[in-house]
C-alpha cells in the first residue's frame, strides 16, 4: 500500500486539523508516496522499534506519541530523537504519529480505556467549541431533496447520535441574470421571482470541503446562495477526556481492583479513599491532570489518568477519588485501537503491534 493511502484513512478518523496546538502529528520520515509491506503500531517509536519494523519488513511506523516533538536543530545522533530519526533514514522505514487529533475524537484514545473498564455511555468530558459550523442554503423547492441529500451524504446534518438533521423554511427570492450568465431559470435582464427553500444544516469543519462540493454539485443554480456560519456550541464528538457509568456501583477498592486488572498495574497512585460508592467515572489517557476541574464539576466520583504531580492530588478536595495510572499504562491500548481500526479498513494489509514495552519507568 502507499503511505498516503493509509494516512487518509487514518487522518479521515481523526483529523490532523483535531492536534493541539502544541503537538506534532504526521508524516515525520519518509516519502508519502512510497509503498510499504506492512505497518508496526507503537505508543513510542524509539531506535529499538525501528530495528524491529526493518527486521520485520514493516516500511511504516504508526506511533501515538511523536518522534519529533520540538524542532531539531541538527541530526547527528546525539540523543535517542536524532538516533531513532537516523536509523529510520537508515532502514528507510517512514514515520507517522497520531497523537492529540486521536485524544481529541470520540472513537479514540478516551473511548479505548472506557471499553477496558467497561463503562457505558461514555461521553466526551470537555467538549470544544469552534469546531460546528451551520450551512444555509437556498434552494428551489423542486430540488431541494436533491440537495437535502448530497449534503446529508457528505457529513452535513450529523449531530451527535443523531443524522440527517436539517431545517426547512420556505420564502420567495429574487434575482436578475446579468451579461455572460446561463440562468437555470429566468432570462438576462429580467428579475425573477422564485419559491424557494432556506436549508440549514450543522457539520463539523473538518467536512466542510466535502459538503460544499456535494452541495454545489446537487444545486441547480449557476451561482448558489448560501451562508457559512461559525458557532459557539461545543462539538459533542471532539475534545479531552470522557466520562460515563459502570453497570453497578463498585466499592472505591473494588474499583481499584478493577483498574489495575484491566491494564495490568501493579501500582495505583490514588488520593485517600472516601468511603463513597464509586459509579461515575471520569477519565483521560496521558497527562489530564488539566482536566480534574471538569470531572468534580461534572459530579465524578473518581478521576483517572497519568502523570499527576504531588500538589495536582490536593484538587481532589475529597470530592472525588484521583487516581495514576501512568502515562503509558493510560495508553498503552492505543496501539491496539489503531490496530484494529486498519484491520477493518485494510484487512489484506499486515498491521503488526510492537513487541517493545516502551514505558521509561520501573516500579521495584
Amino acid at each position: 500500500m502507499r503511505i498516503k493511502d493509509i494516512i487518509t484513512a487514518l487522518e479521515a478518523w481523526a483529523p490532523r486539523s483535531l492536534q493541539e496546538d502544541y503537538d506534532n502529528c504526521g508524516l515525520q520520515v519518509g516519502d508519502p508516496d512510497a509503498e510499504v509491506n506492512g505497518a508496526l503500531v507503537c505508543l513510542d517509536c524509539t531506535e529499538a522499534v525501528v530495528e524491529e519494523a526493518a527486521r520485520a519488513g514493516c516500511g511504516l511506523i504508526i506511533s501515538h506519541h511523536p518522534v519529533i516533538f520540538r524542532g531539531l536543530k541538527s541530526l547527528s545522533g546525539k540523543g535517542p530523537v536524532e538516533r531513532t530519526i537516523l536509523a529510520a533514514i537508515k532502514h528507510g522505514v517512514a514515520l507517522y504519529a497520531i497523537h492529540t487529533n486521536l485524544d481529541n475524537v470520540r472513537s479514540g484514545v478516551n473511548a479505548e480505556i472506557g471499553a477496558r473498564l467497561g463503562v457505558k455511555s461514555p461521553r466526551i468530558l470537555a467538549p470544544k467549541a469552534g469546531q460546528l459550523r451551520k450551512l444555509v442554503v437556498f434552494v428551489p423547492i423542486d430540488h431541494a431533496d436533491a440537495v437535502r441529500n448530497a449534503v446529508f451524504e457528505a457529513g452535513g446534518g450529523h449531530i451527535s447520535n443523531y443524522d440527517e438533521c436539517s431545517f426547512t423554511v420556505g420564502g420567495m427570492g429574487t434575482f436578475r441574470p446579468g451579461p455572460g450568465s446561463n440562468p437555470f431559470l429566468g432570462v438576462q435582464g429580467t428579475r425573477e421571482l422564485v419559491s424557494e427553500f432556506r436549508l440549514e444544516f450543522l457539520y463539523s469543519l473538518q467536512k466542510e470541503g466535502a459538503i460544499l462540493a456535494a452541495m454545489r454539485a446537487a444545486h441547480p443554480y449557476e451561482e448558489v446562495a448560501y451562508d457559512l456560519i461559525p458557532l459557539a456550541n461545543t462539538h459533542p464528538g471532539i475534545g479531552s477526556g470522557m466520562i460515563g457509568e459502570l453497570d453497578e456501583p463498585l466499592e472505591e477498592s473494588e474499583f481499584l481492583a478493577r483498574l489495575k486488572a484491566a491494564f495490568g498495574l501493579k501500582v495505583v497512585r490514588h488520593t485517600r479513599l472516601l468511603g463513597k460508592p464509586v459509579q461515575r467515572v471520569a477519565w483521560c489517557g496521558g497527562s489530564g491532570a488539566f482536566l480534574i476541574g471538569k470531572a468534580k464539576a461534572a459530579g465524578a466520583d473518581v478521576y483517572l489518568t497519568g502523570d499527576l504531580k504531588y500538589h495536582e492530588f490536593f484538587e481532589a478536595d475529597s470530592r472525588l477519588l484521583l487516581a495514576d495510572i501512568g502515562h503509558y499504562g493510560s495508553e498503552q491500548y492505543t496501539m491496539n485501537l489503531i490496530q484494529r481500526r486498519l484491520g477493518e479498513l485494510f484487512p489484506t494489509f499486515a498491521v503488526r503491534l510492537t513487541g517493545m514495552v516502551t514505558d521509561p519507568i520501573y516500579h521495584s
